[in-house]
């Protein structure tokens, strides 16, 4: 599957050797900021993607600029980095949509797939060199799955009529270490999340889906396990597997995907390959609109599209988001766009002036910001602090302007 178009990122010259030589960010399995990533060479990032049955709103913005973020500390960092995510681009609700509004279910996957692209390339997203859809990795899928049916670790139920297959929990050495949740929580959660606990012929309540049998009417595939197509965690964990390999740096996304999703993902992870999953579980916090976390199920929705069809630089929209700690639950208002605006004409008054107050320090202050768990608020409160001193005070520095401009667009992904 094709992903967007990268954007440019210029190269840094000016080098902050006060700024922390490593990336730390908060994992959620240990409670605690550890590093990621190598000290040199490759980091290896998985993040988890749209089910693509309607259009991208801040939540899901707010995800992908927090990785987008993390990645581009890594490469501040000198390091290479591999990305890989997945788009659901089959599923229960993308069916259900493209039912209720009788559009082909693989012309709603596109059509949403190709907004979320553009939505993401006006961002100034780094695309990931995997950009994978679960229709074009079922034979991964089928293969990661045959190899646990022979080690014993998945199971049919007892169903004559709809017989799926099946991944015991249990068999996963720290299950449950992930989202750290009690067995009450971790059911309780399941079932918010479409789990199927009470299910009969099931061995414990949170086994969870890895291969579902044909049903009339839904798209399925032929394979050594019978017709079906992909449970959703399953999907995730071969498609990491597949293109970054075990015990990668980080697995990303909402904090609402810790349980089930994330802790799955791992469970069958570690039985496949015998390693971790992955080293660290990072997750952003939610976005509220009207009281309520932004969900296309509700409905109540601030879509980045519709911000950017009233007139609405994409750089301010980012600049919105970043405004906020990546693991901060915050509401969106109307009050966070007009902020923005304002934030970026100011930078953008600042560094186009001839001259302006010595950069250095302000750099290494944002540089150790976004090193120190992706304090995005404390960087950007670095640059606030140059850009007005700049336009009040003024300076003699004539390379100020382009070495803010330059860790900006390259750090903060946002083009001056």
């Amino acid at each position: 599957m094709k992903a967007w178009s990268a954007p440019q990122i210029p190269s840094l010259r000016l080098d902050t050797p006060e700024a922390p030589p490593r990336l730390l960010v908060h994992d959620t399995a240990r409670g605690e900021l550890v590093p990621v990533g190598p000290e040199q060479g490759t980091a290896r990032m998985y993040v988890c993607g749209i089910t693509p049955y309607d259009a991208t709103h801040l939540g899901h913005a707010n995800t992908y600029v927090t990785f987008d973020l993390l990645n581009r500390a890594w490469r501040d960092l000198g390091l290479e980095v591999v990305y890989a995510q997945n788009v659901t681009d089959v599923d229960d609700p993308l069916l259900e949509r493209a039912e209720a509004t009788g559009q082909d279910w693989t012309e709603l996957a596109e059509d949403q797939t190709q907004l979320f692209r553009t939505d993401m390339e006006a961002l100034r997203v780094v695309p990931p060199q995997h950009y994978i859809g679960a229709v074009e990795c079922v034979q991964c899928v089928v293969a990661l799955v045959e190899s646990m049916k022979d080690s014993g670790t998945i199971y049919q139920v007892d169903d004559p009529e709809h017989p799926d297959w099946y991944f015991q929990c249990e068999a996963a050495p720290g299950f449950g270490g992930v989202s750290n949740l009690s067995e009450d929580e971790m059911t309780r959660r399941f079932v918010e999340m479409g789990g199927d606990p009470e299910r009969p012929g099931k061995r414990h309540p949170l086994d969870c889906l890895v291969w579902r049998m044909a049903r009339e009417g839904e798209p399925s595939w032929e394979s050594s396990l019978g017709g079906g197509r992909p449970g959703w965690h399953i999907e995730c964990t071969s498609i990491a597997l597949k293109y970054l390999g075990a015990a990668f740096d980080v697995q990303g996304g909402g904090s609402d995907l810790a349980f089930p999703h994330h802790e799955m993902c791992a469970a069958e992870g570690v039985v496949a390959s015998g390693e971790a999953f992955a080293e660290a579980f990072v997750h952003s916090g939610m976005v509220a609109l009207d009281g309520e976390k932004m969900s296309k199920s509700k409905g109540n929705l601030e879509l980045v599209s519709r911000l950017r069809a009233q007139g609405h630089d994409p750089m301010a929209i980012r600049l919105a988001l970043l405004a906020h700690h990546y693991r901060e639950n915050w509401e969106w208002r109307a009050t966070e766009i007009e902020k923005a605006e304002q934030r970026l004409a100011q930078w953008r008054a600042a560094v186009a002036l001839d001259a302006g107050l010595s950069a250095t320090d302000s750099i290494a202050q944002a540089r150790t910001a976004i090193r120190t768990d992706l304090d995005a608020p404390g960087a950007l409160a670095a640059i606030d602090a140059w850009a007005q001193a700049s336009l009040t005070i003024g300076g003699d520095d004539t390379e100020a302007a382009g070495q803010v401009r330059g860790f900006v667009d390259a750090v903060l992904g946002v083009q001056l």
